[in-house]
């Protein structure tokens, strides 16, 4: 490594270099709190060219890398072992255009979500995806894990979205996958590349989709006695027709620890549960929706129902669920926000059983979610520095997601399988399609120096790692 840091510091300039042991703690995990590994160095390229010539070095000299943007992933994907340097994208921020006619806008992979919707508003256009971590998390880093957000229930996720990549491989040579105009011909590969994690190489150019502005918008909260009400209420929502454009869920320990912080949005914290319901689209539309939705939210036990009256109201009654898992902190030093799918009709037996779990290895577990989509989030406070507190978060993170598998869902809907939720692929996938998934990433990255260890289980790719496939 010594050998390699002054080839890296002609490339960017000494500056963007580090190898200091102080410097590499910062980029030692991502959101997530248990898995801790310091990379070899941290490079940080300031243009596409620096990318690239800092990925044909790599591989030159046979050094496997992690690209990484903001840092807020939580499943341990943006982290590399100390045998890895780690690319930091966050210097390439700019956004390149924004063709309102089209309704397209061109970035770089370090760009920050929130920053391209403040981009397009002038034109009356969004940037759909909209992470909780929105305020800081990078286009780039979305487009890897496929990000979705509470708006994603009506609009979609980060690949529906994305039109056209220009991508450096593993090798420093470079690809164009899509069209700028989303025309699709041939293999998807914009779809395959995004939501890889970093395994088959890196954006530096994406550009993206935008859509217009609703011309109105409702957002509600109602409050409720019991979670299985409030889930009751979300399938009834969903099987009505309606399609919310966010649908969001919040337990009392979340409410409580919210409102105690600086993010309080007026939550009643007597409450078991809450849900943040948004509609949106023509003012005829949303007023009928929003009529048949009340009376379905108290036809299952809402307390009250209240809507925002200004935009103010509104970013309020956001900002609580936004920022929930900054006042999550107040709970505890650390934070595992874990992440599940469910069919929604399983919500109810589905959180029961979380909840059970945390009871059993004496846990404080909190939930917020996109319950529209049966996204769940269980958040499980604890302080790391306890080894043996630690140990327990680990097995009852394992215990949630086998009950959620067990109900039909899967291992993760937003964050990624990173090395967190490595192992319980075998969970939902046998050992012929994780083969299949190893032949995929071996197109791009023959010789898996791409985010290393991430994703595929380590006795995954049983052939390959024998001596290569027939």
């Amino acid at each position: 490594m010594q050998s390699l840091l002054p080839h890296l510091e002609r490339i960017t300039g000494p500056r963007w270099v580090r190898h200091r042991r102080a410097e590499l703690a910062t980029y030692a995990m991502d959101g997530l709190p248990t898995r801790e590994s310091p990379p070899a160095a941290v490079v940080m390229p300031g243009t596409r060219e620096e990318v690239i010539a800092i990925v044909r070095e790599l591989h030159r000299a046979g050094v496997p890398w992690v690209a990484r943007g903001a840092g807020t992933g939580l499943s341990g994907g943006a982290v590399a072992d100390p045998a890895a340097v780690m690319i930091t994208l966050t210097r390439l921020n700019r956004i390149l255009s924004i063709d309102p006619a089209r309704r397209r806008a061109v970035v770089e992979p370090g760009a920050v979500n929130a920053r391209l919707s403040e981009a397009a508003l002038p034109f009356g256009l969004a940037y759909a995806p909209d992470p909780s971590s929105q305020a800081a998390c990078t286009l780039g880093g979305n487009v890897a894990e496929n990000a979705g957000g509470p708006h994603c229930l009506k609009y979609g996720v980060t690949a529906n979205h994305i039109t056209e990549l220009e991508v450096v491989l593993p090798d420093g040579s470079t690809a164009r996958l899509g069209s700028r105009g989303g025309e699709a011909w041939g293999p998807d590969l914009v779809g395959l590349f995004v939501g890889s994690e970093g395994m088959f190489g890196i954006a530096v150019e994406i550009t993206t989709r935008l859509v217009p502005l609703p011309r109105a918008v409702r957002t509600s909260l109602a409050d409720f006695g019991s979670i299985r009400a409030a889930s009751e209420a979300v399938s009834a929502i969903i099987a009505s027709g309606i399609v919310p454009a966010a649908l969001e869920m919040m337990d009392q320990v979340c409410v409580r620890a919210v409102e105690a912080s600086i993010y309080a949005a007026g939550y009643p914290t007597d409450a078991a549960a809450v849900l943040l319901v948004e509609l949106d689209g023509s003012e005829e539309a949303v007023v009928g929706d929003g009529a048949v939705v009340d009376n379905l939210l108290a036809q299952h036990g809402a307390r009250s129902i209240t809507s925002a009256s200004s935009p103010a109201e509104r970013a309020r009654l956001w900002q609580g669920r936004k920022k929930a898992f900054g006042a999550m902190g107040r709970l505890a030093p650390d934070l595992a926000v874990q992440d599940a799918v469910v069919p929604r009709s399983a919500l109810p037996a589905v959180l029961d059983a979380v909840g059970a779990i945390g009871r059993r290895h004496e846990l404080v577990v909190s939930n917020v979610f996109h319950a529209g989509d049966g996204n769940l989030h269980p958040n499980i406070s604890f302080d790391r520095r306890d080894a043996q507190l630690a140990a327990r978060v680990h097995q009852a993170s394992g215990e949630i997601m086998e009950a959620c598998v067990a109900a039909g869902g899967s291992i993760t809907g937003e964050h990624g399988v990173g090395s967190d939720k490595r192992d319980y692929m075998p969970l939902i996938f046998d050992a012929a399609t994780l083969d299949a998934m190893c032949a995929v990433r071996r197109v791009f990255d023959p010789l898996e120096r791409a985010n290393p260890g991430k994703v595929l289980p380590i006795h995954a790719c049983r052939e390959w790692r024998a001596g290569g496939v027939a």
